[in-house]
């Protein structure tokens, strides 16, 4: 694989942790600022809804820049507002600088997709896509595991210094591995001053299931460290250690992801999506048993990181010759959106229903419908396709 393609991983690897890491210390967080578990979970949802709302704004106003001076741009807003979340002296000055470091997100991610679709054979992109994402997957194996430890042992702040750190890493590695002339500069023709793109219907309809199928993985991981202390009775001190657990499902789900989107893309992300909401019924039992809440901790990773490339590339190519980059970086949101409401949604389940161990299995709601609406619109587009080759042979 080109250079350039782990050099995005790197930088994805600085999202992920900052992203990631705060679901290890929503008790210490919330403990030290004075608020509750559930609002403590809504700095994930503000991390979001900025991710959301930098998609258009920066994706559209950097459409036509060079990728490699924009992925500079993007680590340095990333980095600075890591530090900025160091510094917070209170809840709401945290949850803004968390809302700004995720401006950098989607559009990093959004651009590093077609980047690294565009230095691979088109065997590959899936893959190469996935390869990328491996710095999120790293990052849960490593960073957040780390991160929560070091949280925990000298406090929240502490993990916020140590992502700053890594934003300055990943600028480093950026600028010596991502040549200054890519294929991606050259090939696009997209129009940032436009959104017509995002208004065709196959578009929608696959920002929509990324969305559906998101607010089942986050709503569950989100309270991941409650669950296990609360209701699989672990003390929290393991709470770290199951994070690997969890990371390593995440590597192995999405470099399987992207290598089964590559042969039957349809195919993968229909069966991705069945699997991901089995899983979480299924947890929803497990989770009253340590041994297997932790088997399904790391199932719970490797099926929702399945889904990755997966949705990526098959959003990417309703997108068209054009707007790819627009699109991406909208998909990248609409993962982020499902995050958003997926802590939103289960925390009015923790707070005002069944409670904190009823949340797998309403987690589980959502890539149901996810499902259902994919499957109906893969078998409309097969059904539109043989419409020419029906006609074809008929005037034969």
């Amino acid at each position: 694989m080109p250079l350039a393609l782990y050099a995005l991983t790197a930088g994805a690897f600085g999202i992920g942790v900052t992203e990631f890491v705060i679901m290890g210390l929503l008790i210490d967080v919330g403990k030290d600022l004075g608020v509750s578990i559930s609002a403590a979970g809504l700095l994930i949802s503000g991390y979001a809804f900025g991710v959301v709302l930098g998609a258009p704004l920066l994706g559209i106003a950097t459409a036509k820049l060079p990728k490699k001076p924009l992925l500079l741009a993007l680590m340095v807003v990333f980095t600075l507002g890591n530090a900025a979340c160091a510094l917070a002296p209170d809840y709401w000055t945290l949850m803004a600088a968390r809302v700004v470091t995720a401006f950098a997100h989607a559009t990093f991610f959004g651009v590093g997709s077609v980047v690294a679709t565009s230095v691979v054979a088109a065997d590959k992109k899936a893959t190469a896509i996935a390869v990328m994402f491996t710095g999120l997957t790293a990052a849960n194996i490593l960073g957040v595991p780390f991160g929560t430890w070091l949280g925990q042992h000298y406090g929240w702040r502490s993990t916020f210094w140590a992502v700053t750190l890594i934003g300055f890493v990943a600028l480093a590695v950026i600028q010596f591995l991502v040549p200054r002339r890519l294929p991606a500069d050259a090939a696009t023709n997209e129009d940032g001053s436009s959104l017509a793109v995002l208004v065709r219907p196959a578009v929608l309809v696959g920002l929509a299931v990324t969305v559906l199928s998101w607010i089942g993985i986050f709503g569950a991981f989100t309270y991941i460290a409650p669950l296990l202390t609360e209701v699989a009775g672990f003390p929290e001190t393991a709470v770290s250690p199951i994070l690997l657990v969890f990371g390593g499902g995440l590597l192995v789900g999405n470099l399987l992801g992207g290598k089964l989107a590559d042969k039957r893309l349809t195919a993968t992300v229909i069966g991705t999506l069945a699997v991901l909401a089995l899983t979480l019924v299924a947890m929803a039992a497990a989770i009253h048993q340590q041994i297997a809440a932790v088997i399904f901790v790391g199932l719970l990773g490797a099926v929702g990181f399945a889904t990755v490339a997966p949705l990526q590339l098959w959003v990417l190519g309703k997108a068209g010759d054009g707007g790819q980059s627009l699109v991406s970086s909208f998909n990248i949101a609409a993962f982020n959106l499902g995050n958003a409401l997926g802590a939103w949604l289960l925390g009015l389940v923790i707070d005002h229903g069944p409670g904190l161990a009823a949340v797998p299995l309403f987690a589980a709601l959502s890539p149901v419908l996810a499902l259902a609406i994919a499957t109906v619109a893969i078998r409309r587009e097969q059904r539109q396709a043989l419409v020419p080759m029906e006609a074809a042979a008929a005037r034969c």
